[in-house]
């Protein structure tokens, strides 16, 4: 609801395989993902977005599981997530991951 009122158009996946499919129909420009999912670790859906969609950006966020979060984040970054985002974030702090991989182009 945030994004929306930002003025984001909005798609959402119930869990981590649902994603793919939901990409595979919805051209988007910026996929924003948590690492740990239902179904599907975020990891995997981040090297599957790479892999098939090289142009999407990725928001990649986490509050932790198993280990810290911030090992959590730096593994997604080396996985090819673009901002990395700690839970809890503000709204702020989304609006401007938005901003700043829509600015890497």
């Amino acid at each position: 609801m945030m994004l929306e009122a930002a003025g984001h158009k909005v798609v959402v996946a119930e869990d981590g395989l649902q994603a793919p499919k939901i990409l595979a129909t919805n051209p988007v420009e910026v996929v924003i993902t948590d690492l740990l999912m239902p179904e599907r670790d975020g990891l995997e859906f981040i090297t599957e977005v790479r892999k098939k969609y090289p142009s999407i950006k990725i928001i990649a966020m986490s509050g932790g599981g198993h280990i810290a979060r911030d090992s959590y984040l730096r593994i997604a970054k080396n996985f090819g997530a673009h901002v990395i985002l700690e839970k809890p974030f503000s709204q702020s702090g989304v609006l401007n991951a938005i901003e700043a991989v829509q600015k890497m182009g």
